[in-house]
């Protein structure tokens, strides 16, 4: 694995061109073209569960993964011949940030905040208890909340906020506090010998910020919020690597930036070799 190009991408808004932004033409061949190379290796990293993850890439036309983190982090998948496997090692890494309490016991003790609403019950798992909030939501005080019910039950939880700037709502997701996405990107990456220098990681939200704290190379895509770029900006400074993060700007292989776009130039900027394995037949 040491010798291969991984591509981790987040998939709403970061390969999926389902926001306001235009997508240019090409993103999408030529993001087949590159997941074609025996160079390389993609994880989709998606808030989406399994269902979900299926559908995004039958509609998009999108490559057959290697790997899929689904659920915010909760679930890692292998992907073989077309057969996705639920990986075992991952759920037992991450069960015993619960301290033996199930989803339902996290529900239970924050029903009664006004601020919350469950989501669906398709968007839920046995490590992920998942809310909507208004989106001007006081975040730093509802978590603080959060905070005040869960640690007295022994939950090591991570609280991740994020906005849903298409239905105009705020989303929290309670996870165990290992089963973030840069967790479960780093858990694949260590566990299966990826090189940490060849990884990749694409993303344009709030729940993909966790992942700029890990010194692994960060694209955010141009059309990631503001508020996002800026927290980016001060998470890679902090963390003392602002060279890790790159934020596409358009005009790679005359492409705009948005969505899949981004993320080829992002790659290319960190190895301009990759360059070369996004062409299109006849060029």
């Amino acid at each position: 694995m040491a010798d291969r190009l991984l591509l981790c991408s987040d998939l709403d808004r970061t390969l999926l061109p389902n926001g306001r932004w235009p997508e240019s033409p090409q993103a999408r061949p030529r993001l087949r073209a590159f997941a074609a190379r025996p160079e390389t290796a993609i994880a989709y990293v998606s808030g989406r569960h399994e269902a979900l993850l299926h559908a995004a890439i039958a509609e998009y036309d999108l490559p057959e993964p290697d790997f899929a983190i689904g659920d915010v982090g909760t679930t890692i998948y292998r992907v073989e011949g077309g057969t996705w496997t639920p990986w075992q090692a991952w759920h037992d890494h991450i069960a015993p940030d619960w301290a033996g309490r199930d989803r339902e016991a996290i529900a239970t003790a924050l029903a009664d905040l006004p601020a919350l609403t469950p989501q669906e019950p398709e968007k839920q798992n046995t490590f992920k208890c998942s809310w909507y909030a208004p989106e001007d939501t006081d975040r730093d005080a509802l978590l603080a909340r959060v905070r005040e019910r869960l640690d007295p039950m022994g939950i090591r939880a991570s609280l991740i906020w994020s906005i849903d700037e298409a239905a105009g709502t705020g989303l929290l997701d309670i996870l165990p506090e290992r089963a973030t996405k840069r967790h479960a990107v780093e858990f694949l990456v260590d566990r299966l010998g990826f090189a940490r220098e060849a990884t990749v990681f694409a993303g344009d939200s709030g729940n993909d910020l966790p992942v700029f704290d890990s010194g692994l190379e960060a694209v955010l895509v141009r059309n990631a919020a503001d508020d996002v770029r800026a927290e980016a900006r001060e998470r890679v400074a902090a963390a003392g690597h602002p060279d890790r993060l790159y934020i596409a700007a358009g005009d790679f292989l005359g492409m705009n930036g948005y969505y899949a776009a981004g993320v080829l130039e992002g790659v290319a900027h960190f190895h301009p070799r990759a360059a070369e394995w996004m062409a299109l037949p006849g060029e």
